[in-house]
């Protein structure tokens, strides 16, 4: 059974950096569009960065523009969340997706993670 889960979540001060990765088990995932999406208590999930199979096309929502960068290596069934300079408001389970289609909505995704804690102090 195809399943991604997530590691790297946790407590880190206001101006630091976390490296989220997501493995894929059961499949490949190298012709799927990946992305990495957050809910944070009492909000909505949102979009947060997305990246089509072979990493030519990367798309990141505007509060995280110049701060996050996605990546993936397809020969290891992974996929990366680099996160730079993270403020408070960053705090959130981060979940990672995979689909088929060229979109970032949630409605979209054909695969999720469980999802990773990160919590940001200030």
């Amino acid at each position: 059974q195809a399943q991604l889960v997530e590691s790297g979540g946790g407590l880190v001060q206001a101006g630091g950096s976390l490296r989220l990765s997501c493995a894929a088990f059961g499949r490949t995932f190298s012709s799927y569009h990946m992305g990495w999406f957050r809910q944070a208590p009492g909000k909505e999930r949102e979009f947060v960065a997305g990246i089509v199979w072979n990493g030519g096309i990367r798309k990141y929502a505007e509060s995280v523009k110049g701060r996050f960068t996605i990546s993936r290596e397809n020969a290891k069934n992974t996929v990366y969340l680099l996160m730079n300079s993270l403020k408070p408001e960053d705090t959130a389970v981060y979940y990672c997706a995979a689909t088929s289609r060229l979109s970032s909505k949630s409605e979209d995704m054909d695969y999720w993670g469980k999802g990773t804690l990160v919590t940001v102090s200030s």
